[in-house]
């Protein structure tokens, strides 16, 4: 009799209904959206128009997207679903209403389809291991007849347009679409899985306040332990930058783990980091930031910054540059721009491009 009571008792009240059904309505609302559709070359030209004088594009990828790249195959089967009209998933873009980026359209799901619909636009990708289209193996954009060409630009994608986002729920939507909320950064994982003496090492000088003072990022990239990540880049690519030749989380994995195996010179690493940062504080009026407004600097913008400095000092610790006017110049900012890629001829030009503008002589860029 007692079970047959308490089974009369519902496990969740009508109040308790009421309020979770208000809590969906109101949440809901939150997500305020439109639904486009645009021409493929509209896209495109959203996301390369301005690219190159300024970095201003109205559709942009957030720094802790560049480094994802599918690869040539992944590339060529996506232009092949769009020749065979297969469904295209949504994209996901938001438009930011606050910072420097304000009015521009940030991707929050779909950079890959659209860096390899520039490419293939460009003739940069050659189609290759198509499966249904074999023919096609080989082609690039240009090698199309004109009609198919014309006909290719004018197929459309749908993209969902978020309004009133913050970055961080921008951040959490990426890891839903990407991961079902679940993923761990790359250097969450490391710290997580890579314990050691430099690994500790890495920790403390991520906290340093003059760094972060000088080098600031959002409270989302602080979460995501982007600090620790910046700290260990300069490190790796100032070792390490002529001959890398892995995809970069494979570097700077390789990286830490023979500093945590075979040991370090904690006195020296710390001296050419500290060091570092005295000079970008002397001489660069902004720090690493672009511009007094500039809230969150972009990874590639400090790696090529920190380690381009280091790399002049190691030639004259004396070093006092006669001009700073480079650091606006367009042919820096195409170097660091959204789109940049981190292969190895890149890498070396962003860093040498830094270092010998210090030294006011004529860049010696990679062959």
């Amino acid at each position: 009799m007692p079970h047959q009571q308490m089974d009369l008792i519902p496990r969740v009240s009508d109040e308790e209904k009421v309020s979770a059904e208000a809590q969906i309505i109101e949440k809901q609302k939150e997500t305020d959206f439109d639904i486009r559709e645009y021409p493929i070359e509209i896209i495109v030209h959203k996301f390369t128009e301005k690219l190159e004088d300024s970095d201003k594009a109205e559709l942009f990828i957030p720094d802790y997207q560049r480094e994802l790249v599918w690869s040539p195959e992944q590339q060529s089967r996506f232009i092949e679903s769009i020749f065979l009209n297969l469904p295209i998933p949504y994209l996901y873009v938001a438009d930011v209403t606050a910072g420097e980026n304000e009015g521009r359209i940030e991707i929050i799901d779909g950079s890959q389809r659209i860096r390899t619909l520039v490419r293939f636009l460009k003739s940069d990708l050659e189609l290759e291991k198509l499966k249904i289209l074999k023919l096609l193996n080989g082609f690039t954009f240009n090698d199309l007849p004109l009609s198919r060409q014309l006909r290719f630009k004018r197929k459309t994608m749908r993209m969902i347009e978020l309004m009133e986002v913050d970055e961080d729920s921008r951040r959490q939507l990426f890891d839903r679409l990407n991961s079902g909320g679940t993923k761990l950064y790359d250097m969450e994982q490391r710290l997580g899985s890579k314990d050691g003496e430099f690994t500790n090492f890495i920790k403390n000088l991520a906290s340093n306040e003059a760094f972060r003072s000088l080098c600031p990022i959002s409270e989302v990239r602080v979460s995501h332990r982007d600090y620790e990540e910046m700290t260990l880049r300069f490190f790796a690519y100032l070792d390490g930058y002529q001959s890398f030749t892995k995809r970069v989380d494979e570097f700077l994995d390789d990286y830490l783990e023979d500093k945590n195996l075979n040991g370090f010179d904690a006195n020296d690493m710390f001296f050419e980091f500290e060091r570092m940062l005295r000079f970008v504080e002397k001489y660069f009026k902004y720090g690493f930031k672009k511009n007094q407004n500039n809230s969150s600097v972009p990874r590639i913008r400090f790696e090529s910054i920190s380690v381009g400095v280091a790399l002049a000092l190691r030639e004259n610790e004396n070093l006092s540059p006669k001009s700073m006017h480079w650091i606006n110049s367009d042919e820096y900012k195409n170097l660091i721009r959204s789109d940049a890629s981190n292969s190895r001829p890149k890498v070396i030009n962003r860093i040498h491009f830094v270092r010998d503008s210090l030294f006011g002589r004529a860049i010696q860029y990679a062959e």
